[in-house]
């Protein structure tokens, strides 16, 4: 048996709003946006060069999913992006205003440092050993 995670669902206020913050800052690519009808989307995602797992901008659906946008794993990061140069996406993101949580740090697995995304959602850019 082979089994893998193919998306994770991210809420979003507005599929728009977050397709360009996904796509233009942080450099993804927009794997997919398919109507649903009704004003759903089918919104996926991706890190350049991934074939893993993506991203399914998922709008929220009512107030209590807009009450989670942005802190879905309670102040924890939630989501880690591996990169193959930390300092060259480092460099990337802090030019197109990114918001850092702290300084780069190195730790015993690689060179890690802590961002926000658009909703305030924590994110690790990491590069392993």
């Amino acid at each position: 048996m082979k089994q893998h995670i193919a998306a994770m669902a991210l809420l979003v206020h507005d599929y728009d709003d977050a397709i360009d913050f996904y796509t233009e800052t942080l450099g993804f690519a927009l794997v997919e946006d398919t109507p649903l009808g009704g004003g759903k989307r089918w919104v996926l995602v991706a890190p350049p060069g991934s074939t893993g797992c993506r991203l399914l901008l998922a709008k929220a659906a009512g107030p209590e999913q807009a009450a989670r946008i942005g802190d879905q794993t309670g102040g924890r990061v939630f989501l880690f992006l591996d990169t193959d140069d930390f300092w060259r996406d480092h460099a990337a993101l802090t030019a197109r205003g990114v918001t850092f949580r702290e300084a780069p740090r190195e730790e015993t697995y690689g060179t890690v440092v802590v961002f926000e995304d658009l909703y305030g959602n924590l994110w690790d850019l990491v590069q392993r050993r």
